[in-house]
This record gives C-alpha cells, structure tokens and sequence, in this order.
C-alpha cells in the first residue's frame, strides 16, 4: 500500500520541478535580458551554446505563429488527458508515470507562459550538432520533447516484447501453452 502511494507521487513531484524549473528560468531571462537580447555563459560555450531571449506566440520549434490562444486550449486539453490516463496506470508502471510528469510540467510551464505572457519564453539557444540551425527553445520544451521520446522508446520496447511472446507462440507446440509459458 506504501509503494502505491509512492508510485502515485512519481508524476506529480516530476511535474512539479518541471514546471518549477521552467518558470523560474524564464523568469530569470526576462529579469536580465530584453528581448532578443543574446549573451554566452561562458567563451568557451560560444560556439555551441548561449542565452537567447525570445518570445515565440506559436508551437514548437516555431511552428503556427500567433495562434497563441489556440494553442493554450490544445495544451489544456493536453494536461486533462494526462491526468485522465494517469488515473488509469496499474501500479507498478512508475516508468510511465516519470515520462507522463515529463509531459505534463512541459506542458504545464508553456501554458503558465501563455495564460500570463501572452507568448512562451524561448531561451536555450544550441548551435552543436544535431542541433545545428534548431530553434531557441526552453526547458518545459526539452521536457516534452524528452517526455514523447522516452514514451516511445518504452512503446517500442513493449512492442518488441509482445512481438517476441507471439513469435514464440507460433515455435511453440500449441499457441495457448506458449502464451501461458511466456505469462
């Protein structure tokens, strides 16, 4: 009952330093910098990583620009799907619940910067590859980005696993004592 209640937590505490992290960034971006403002945190960073400051009123990576509004709906149905489908988790999916906190303080931190700037704050200005030429983005980004893709290499994997018990079942002398075996 203890590891349940634990479990339970996994998303909420991930959700919230997201989210925590994401605005107290921004915050100290805006606090010192103005608008398209650039500067580098170190020389030796220079070449592949600085502080940009922008506001960007679309979707990731730029996309949609001046939807802003728009886009504050989506992110909030976003967050109710979450929190719906978090509900439903059997205990013992903590690795889920760590991805879907992801997701959610990403998500959670873009909106907050919608509902009170009117566009998100971009930051992190990469210039290494893959990262080459990539939009400036900030941490609720990354967290989401992340999020999605540790969501579908879990996916992955679990597919591959489902592929292996059913491939075994056709090696198998009978297909229901295979699947019992592989359960």
């Amino acid at each position: 009952m203890r590891r349940l209640r634990l479990e339970s937590l996994i998303l909420p505490t991930i959700a919230l330093l997201v989210l925590a992290s994401d605005q107290v960034s921004k915050a100290l971006v805006v606090a010192h910098l103005a608008l398209g403002q650039s500067v580098d945190l170190a020389s030796w960073l220079a070449p592949v990583f600085s502080i940009t400051y922008t506001a960007n009123t679309g979707a990731s990576f730029g996309l949609f620009q001046g939807m802003s509004d728009v886009l504050a709906v989506v992110a909030v149905v976003v967050v109710v799907i979450i929190i719906l489908y978090y509900r439903q988790i059997p205990p013992g999916q903590w690795p889920l619940r760590a991805v879907l906190g992801l997701q959610l303080g990403g998500a959670l931190g873009n909106l907050t910067d919608r509902l009170t700037r009117g566009a998100v704050v971009d930051f992190i200005d990469a210039n290494f590859w893959p990262l080459r030429d990539w939009p400036i983005f900030n941490l609720a980004d990354a967290a989401i980005v992340a999020g999605v893709a540790l969501l579908g290499w879990m996916m992955m994997v679990e597919r591959r696993g489902t592929t292996r018990i059913s491939t075994g079942c056709t090696e198998g002398s009978s297909s229901s004592s295979s699947v019992q075996d592989a359960e």
